[in-house]
């Protein structure tokens, strides 16, 4: 069942499916195996995905729990390339699709769009 409402729960359910799907795919997986490794539960990814579930409550609740930024780390992961950042909205998107209604979901796809054009902008991709 699609969720109605965007709650802290629902967002750690969406970041950890989202995730699954990054470490099975063959163009954004690997940025994030060679960072962290390929075991969700490690040491690694616990801190990381914590970070991530922050920062998406703080983008769409506005719960303040996410204080950094999150640009900085992208300056370290090598090539990116739009392929990469188009491949990580396809994903994204359908990790939305799966876990909320279609207005809640346009919430976070706005956001993420908005976000990437950003970091391609800063990291000067064209």
């Amino acid at each position: 069942m699609l969720a109605t409402e965007i709650t802290k729960e629902n967002i750690e359910k969406m970041v950890l499916t989202f995730y699954v799907k990054v470490l099975k795919d063959d163009i954004v997986g690997p940025f994030f195996i060679a960072k962290l490794g390929d075991d969700m539960n490690s040491e690694y990814w616990k801190p990381h995905l914590e970070i991530l579930i922050n920062f998406w409550s703080s983008m769409i609740l506005g719960d303040g729990t996410y204080t950094g930024n999150p640009f900085a780390p992208h300056t370290q992961l090598g090539e990116l390339n739009r392929e990469v950042f188009e491949q990580w909205l396809k994903l994204f998107f359908e990790t939305l699709d799966e876990v909320y209604e279609p207005l809640l979901g346009n919430a976070f796809k706005e956001r993420s769009m908005a976000i990437a054009g950003n970091f391609m902008r800063n990291l000067r991709i064209e």
